[in-house]
């Protein structure tokens, strides 16, 4: 294989010999010796131990390495011995014997879908329900770039359901003439889809990568009779599919597993009337009650930027819209033209009295809500009533910040959404772990952007076998003996440490050019490694440069002490060093739970998350 892949890179590549040759200046050549792929120190020793010093490693000593050293108790010998013929027949087709030199030792270390670092199959428990789980979850994801003019369409929403999101969201507006349904972020120059596309989209791949449930929370700006439309399109397209809610669930909420290839709708239930004429006094009067369950709760700066606790509210989001952006008059009127941080019942379209459609309220199977007095009062338990309810990222750190506690007591039974301010009209997103340190089930993200944020919320979801659902740690869903929860600001001892070595990393010769990084010589690759996690436990290390080499060998190890391993990501970044602006070069997130022990393979992706077809890195994880 290596051979295969060094001649296919020299007739690709100016590469004469043992050497990378480059042009200076259009008239000499610069000459670079090119590194050797072999196994490093660590591998040769492993090796050796293994086979008790012999060249080869027979079926039996490769199994005790897996289960000693990689951590692999489950492999029986069968398991082994697939492997091996795997590898084998790559190189040595002919042999019947299975035996291991050290380049089929590397070459199998180098695989990554069989050594790859965390686990490819669902492993955590599905039957617990719904509000027990993380759920993959996408924010406006018909858009197809910024939040105020790219088109709305729905090839977003099936490059989010190929990816393994759960969780889509839909706006629905009446069309110019009031009588269809158009799919939009409202008062903003997006272009509309059809909800018809929509829907069809989602049927037609909601279970290509996972067979859990998908969640289609719709904002809903629809008269009633556009509301009984929706419930005939919904029902029409997607048949058996559609989980119709049962008296049960308003006690609790079914499982992912009970809830396979089914499609569940969730959004407030539209009121039966109207109750109010002056729409205006109405929302005003929800703007009083939610300041004063601030200032009950002594926020001194209630009067001002907590008002916009009723994120799903118009005028609060244009508030909060305010603030973010500025305090002048000018900013004001801005973003009251844009109108980019409403996430509302918007009640312009309905008329005063008239009925609501039952066809449509009976096919809610997650009730939504806002908290129309104030978040604290939202969080509130209510027996009998399973619910769903959106915050916005600032409403969440400040509910956080004041009251962390209650927010892990409402998840432990109900829903919590988390969007992002509407200020991000370029849809970039926050950062996801406040809201999974307390609990939150729905962290909706932008999925058309790229960024840090996003590298985090994708490494969460590459757990459990990427099937769009994790499990909750069991502290976030426990109580102690007198009612008490986890509070986020506790300070907890060290729970486990994570000790990471970085070996070395290849594949960038056989993804890039050969001046994609330096016109004048190979590139100069360095390696961060993060740990993000509650504030604790947050970490940077960072490898030191090597210089003009394609195939960096670092030999480096980390170690990082964890208090709370369940919710830390292992983030991983390489560049290229250069001295104006260093390039990116690859990386990957990893929820650290999931890593498994020994020496790895770790894939690299692009910044948008794709992976690459041979960046990687070989990587050792050992737990002390």
């Amino acid at each position: 294989m290596f051979q295969e892949e060094e001649r296919s890179d020299r007739r690709r590549k100016n590469v004469m010999g043992n050497y990378n040759y480059y042009k200076m200046f259009g008239c000499f050549n610069r000459k670079f010796k090119i590194s050797e792929m072999g196994p490093p120190p660590d591998v040769i020793d492993v090796f050796q131990s293994y086979s008790m010093g012999e060249s080869e490693m027979l079926p039996d000593t490769f199994l005790r390495f897996l289960i000693e050293f990689q951590g692999e108790e489950s492999t029986t010998m069968e398991d082994a011995q697939d492997i091996m013929d795997r590898i084998l027949n790559h190189s040595r087709s002919h042999l019947t014997r299975y035996a291991f030199n050290i380049h089929d030792f590397f070459h199998y270390l180098l695989l990554d879908d069989l050594n790859g670092p965390i686990q490819t199959k669902v492993h955590h428990d599905m039957s617990a329900p719904l509000q027990h789980y993380f759920i993959y979850t996408g924010h406006n994801s018909y858009l197809t770039g910024n939040q105020l003019s790219s088109d709305s369409s729905e090839v977003p929403i099936i490059k989010a359901l190929q990816r393994g999101v759960r969780a889509i969201e839909l706006d629905l507006w009446p069309n110019n003439a009031k009588d269809g349904i158009q799919v939009l972020h409202g008062r903003t120059l997006t272009t509309p889809v059809t909800l018809h596309k929509c829907l069809k989209s989602i049927k037609e791949h909601a279970f290509v990568n996972s067979s859990y449930p998908v969640v289609i929370t719709l904002e809903d700006h629809l008269t009633p009779n556009l509301q009984a439309k929706v419930a005939e399109m919904v029902t029409n397209t997607f048949g058996e599919m559609l989980y119709c809610p049962k008296p049960s669930d308003k006690d609790e909420f079914p499982s992912p597993d009970s809830l396979r290839h089914q499609i569940i709708l969730s959004t407030k239930p539209p009121k039966e009337y109207l109750r109010s004429k002056n729409p205006r006094k109405e929302r005003s009067s929800l703007d009083k009650d939610s300041s004063e369950e601030e200032s009950y709760m002594g926020d001194e700066r209630s009067s001002n930027s907590d008002q916009d606790d009723d994120d799903e509210s118009c005028s609060a989001s244009k508030r909060n819209n305010e603030n973010e952006i500025a305090s002048s008059s000018r900013s004001r009127r801005l973003s009251e033209i844009l109108g980019v941080d409403y996430e509302d019942d918007d009640i312009e379209y309905e008329k005063s009295g008239q009925q609501a459609a039952p066809q449509y309220k009976h096919l809610i199977a997650i009730h939504a809500s806002k908290p129309k007095k104030g978040t604290r009062r939202a969080l509130m338990d209510e027996p009998g009533k399973a619910k769903r309810l959106s915050l916005s990222e600032q409403a969440l750190e400040r509910a956080a910040s004041l009251y962390g506690t209650d927010i892990v007591r409402f998840t432990q039974k109900y829903i919590l959404r988390v969007f992002p301010k509407g200020t991000r009209v370029t849809s970039t997103n926050f950062r996801p772990l406040t809201a999974w340190m307390h609990g939150a089930q729905m962290v909706a993200f932008n999925m058309q952007g790229y960024g840090r944020s996003l590298w985090m919320m994708h490494g969460m979801f590459r757990s459990n076998g990427g099937c769009g659902y994790v499990k909750k740690p069991e502290f976030l869903m426990t109580k102690g003996p007198n009612g008490e929860v986890f509070d986020p600001k506790a300070i907890l001892p060290v729970k486990t440490t994570l000790k990471v070595k970085v070996y070395m990393g290849d594949g960038w010769r056989l993804d890039f050019s050969q001046t994609h990084f330096d016109a004048f010589s190979p590139p100069d690759f360095y390696a961060k490694v993060y740990i993000v996690g509650v504030p604790v436990d947050v970490a940077k290390k960072r490898t030191r440069v090597i210089g003009d080499d394609w195939t960096p060998i670092w030999n480096e190890e980390f170690t990082f002490p964890l208090r709370v391993p369940e919710l830390a990501l292992l983030e991983i970044v390489v560049q290229e060093y250069d001295v104006d602006k260093d390039d990116f070069a690859g990386q990957t997130c990893l929820p650290v739970s999931e890593l498994r022990p020994g020496i790895r393979v770790v894939p690299l992706h692009n910044k948008k998350g794709e992976k690459f077809k041979s960046v990687k890195l070989l990587m050792r994880f050992l737990f002390v």
